[in-house]
């Protein structure tokens, strides 16, 4: 949770998206052994049977915390595979933005739910449905801009696989210092190199004024 207001005293129910946020943050944290129901209500000062009210079980709390990853990762990096670019260089940087700054793809649930996938075998198979669909999408991308089936494929592996690699791998690196190396994954992805203008409308998206 990012609101750290104080909450009112015991009695009040709390909402849908309060005991999802303290889930959220239970399951970042401390993975998913750590979202459960009592130590959740100990954390919102709510009784455990406030819980009820709005869900009606764990699973159905495990459940809602998937959708909000499909929500804040598959679906943004599909629909920017979608939007209008002018050029095939401003199509991947509008791919390469969502991977970074502090919208777009939530990179911290999706390395949650990655680590909760190799002790839950239905989380693992919804994560390799996702995965399939963003490749897929990102080979979709590349075929609209003129390249073959298999060009398409292993462009958009390469794209997606160092994405996730950076999630997955934890890599420090700072905003400026990725940017420096955009150009060169956009040559990479797409064989194509992004103009000056292009880098500026890219790093004022991915960047917050001072």
């Amino acid at each position: 949770m990012t609101d750290k207001t104080p909450l009112p005293d015991r009695g009040w129910r709390g909402s849908p998206e309060l005991w999802l946020d303290a889930a959220y943050d239970a399951l970042i944290d401390k993975g998913v052994d750590a979202v459960k129901i009592l130590p959740l209500a100990n954390s919102l000062n709510l009784s455990r049977t406030s819980y009820y009210w709005f869900f009606k079980d764990r699973r159905a709390l495990l459940l809602a915390l998937l959708q909000r990853w499909e929500a804040t990762t598959t679906e943004p990096l599909l629909e920017i595979t979608r939007a209008y670019a002018a050029t095939e260089a401003e199509a991947i940087l509008g791919v390469i933005s969502i991977f970074l700054g502090d919208i777009g793809f939530d990179r911290r649930l999706e390395l949650a739910v990655r680590a909760w996938a190799q002790q839950d075998t239905e989380v693992a198979d919804m994560l390799q449905e996702a995965d399939a669909k963003r490749l897929s999408a990102l080979r979709e991308l590349l075929l609209r801009w003129g390249h073959g089936e298999e060009d398409a494929d292993v462009r958009a592996r390469t794209i997606y696989l160092v994405q996730i690699g950076y999630i997955s791998m934890r890599i420090a690196e700072s905003v400026e210092d990725r940017i420096q190396r955009v150009p060169y994954y956009v040559e990479v992805y797409s064989g194509q190199r992004p103009s000056a203008d292009e880098m500026a409308r890219f790093r004022a998206r991915v960047t917050v004024p001072d």
